[in-house]
C-alpha cells in the first residue's frame, strides 16, 4: 500500500515541478508539454527505484530529480534535429 501512495505522490510532485518550471521561465515548452515531460521522468525514475533499488533518498527527492532531469534532457535532444 505504501508504494501506491508514494507513486501518486511522486506524480503530483512531478506535475508541480513541470508547472513551476514553466511558470518561472526555466523552460519554454508550454505548460502541458512540460508537465508531460516531467511525469515521464518521474515514472522512469520510480521504475529504476523499484527494479534496481537506485535512489537518491526519499521518493519525493527522486521525483524532483527525475522531473528536472527529464526537463533538461528531452527538450535539448529535440532541438538538435
Amino acid at each position: 500500500m505504501g508504494i501506491f501512495f508514494s507513486f501518486f505522490g511522486s506524480l503530483m510532485i512531478g506535475g508541480i515541478v513541470g508547472f513551476a518550471s514553466e511558470k518561472w521561465g526555466f523552460t519554454r515548452n508550454g505548460y502541458l508539454p512540460s508537465i508531460i515531460i516531467c511525469l515521464g521522468g518521474v515514472v522512469l525514475f520510480f521504475m529504476l527505484r523499484i527494479m534496481f533499488n537506485i535512489s537518491l533518498g526519499s521518493p519525493g527527492l527522486d521525483a524532483i530529480a527525475g522531473a528536472a532531469g527529464a526537463l533538461v534532457l528531452v527538450p535539448t535532444a529535440r532541438r538538435k534535429k
